[in-house]
């Protein structure tokens, strides 16, 4: 499938208007009356039809009902409007309607956007399908982006296979179905519960972090959802982390989450991350603190404290906190690509109870 670009779109403050290339042929007045004894369809849809549709009508019908779907459109949909299989075929060979899954079609251009493309799959997946697992966790912004295998749930016994999309299968309640700028999609909650057993346990937590950040929030508990789902792969992962007291560490480079994976990776106690210490009138924050055993571990990438102000602060720096009774381990990058094992070990002797020089408190 080739990849294509995001469609550019201007935000308003209620409405979102998608550009996809219907300008040429688009006539976005209101549709026309429905003639004498025309069959009214569904009323989400907006507008009456009927035989006597013209080609303009037709786009004025087709260009709302994809701009609400962020530019696609599903055959059943076009189908439960009016419009014949002919003339859908005949839209396709004409380049308005570009096919992206099975039933599913681009409208105008092929570009598309990541929503759109979501948006697709759900469509592609059934009536009652919604965006799940990763990609529901992408929409939310709790992930990174991503288009590899969008996820989607689907009711048991209603799975549509469809190349490019991971369809799962569970029977949803209502209150576990939301929609996100008119894609329907798992809750927060129910998100995170479908990520449990999926990722990671750091991907996780960063997951339920940012979800903290964000103060999301949802219409049923996690208390309720972790009652509901018992058993459920993840669970148990997601249960400990709900109960847990300490705080989710939050990281600011790949140089700090490497480093709290090695210390997970070796059952290490985990320090407090960028914490900050106010001693002598003067504020400092230690890239990792453990507070009980007064150690410090600073993260020494070579492009920040090689200049000659970095390296008399850092000396500084180190001699105060000494002073005071915290100890300072230094790591570069290098150290803990290369030496992982003796890292672990000088910070497991470091860590041993008896090591701090002032006690804690004194």
């Amino acid at each position: 499938m080739d990849t294509v670009a995001p469609v550019p779109f201007v935000l308003g403050q209620t409405v979102r208007r998608l550009s996809y290339g219907l300008e040429p042929w688009l006539n976005l007045a209101p549709p026309p009356e429905a003639p004498p004894g025309a069959k009214k369809i569904d009323a989400s849809l907006g507008v009456p039809m009927g035989p006597q549709l013209t080609h303009r009508s037709w786009a004025a019908v087709i260009g709302p009902l994809a701009q609400r779907q962020h530019g696609v459109v599903a055959r059943r949909q076009l189908l439960a409007l009016g419009m014949g299989a002919q003339a859908i075929r005949g839209r396709v060979e004409r380049g308005v309607l570009h096919p992206i899954y099975r039933g599913v079609y681009v409208v105008g251009y092929r570009r598309i956007s990541r929503k759109g493309r979501w948006m697709a799959a759900v469509l592609a997946s059934g009536p009652d399908a919604v965006l799940s697992h990763r990609a529901a966790g992408c929409l939310y912004g709790v992930l990174p982006p991503s288009l590899n295998s969008i996820e989607v749930t689907c009711p048991r016994g209603g799975r549509v296979r469809q190349a490019g999309i991971e369809c799962h299968e569970a029977d949803l309640r209502e209150d576990e179905i939301t929609e996100i700028d008119g894609i329907p999609v798992t809750s927060v909650f129910r998100t995170l519960i479908d990520l449990a057993g999926e990722l990671k346990p750091r991907q996780f937590e960063r997951a339920w972090k940012e979800i903290e950040v964000m103060r999301l929030t949802d219409r049923v508990s996690i208390a309720a959802l972790l009652a509901r789902h018992r058993g459920k792969r993840g669970i148990a992962a997601m249960r400990r982390l709900y109960a847990s007291t300490q705080q989710i560490p939050v990281t600011r480079n790949e140089f700090e989450e490497r480093f709290l994976a090695l210390l997970d990776a070796h059952g290490l106690p985990r320090p407090r991350f960028n914490a900050t210490l106010h001693l002598r009138g003067r504020f400092f924050e230690p890239d990792c603190l453990w507070e009980r055993e007064r150690l410090i571990a600073e993260l020494d990438g070579g492009a920040v404290h090689k200049t000659d102000h970095s390296f008399e602060s850092d000396r500084r720096r180190d001699r105060i906190l000494l002073a005071e009774g915290y100890r300072t381990i230094r790591i570069t990058w290098h150290q803990l690509r290369d030496e992982p094992n003796e890292v672990v070990a000088d910070l497991r002797e470091a860590l041993a109870p008896g090591q701090s020089p002032h006690p804690p408190g004194m």
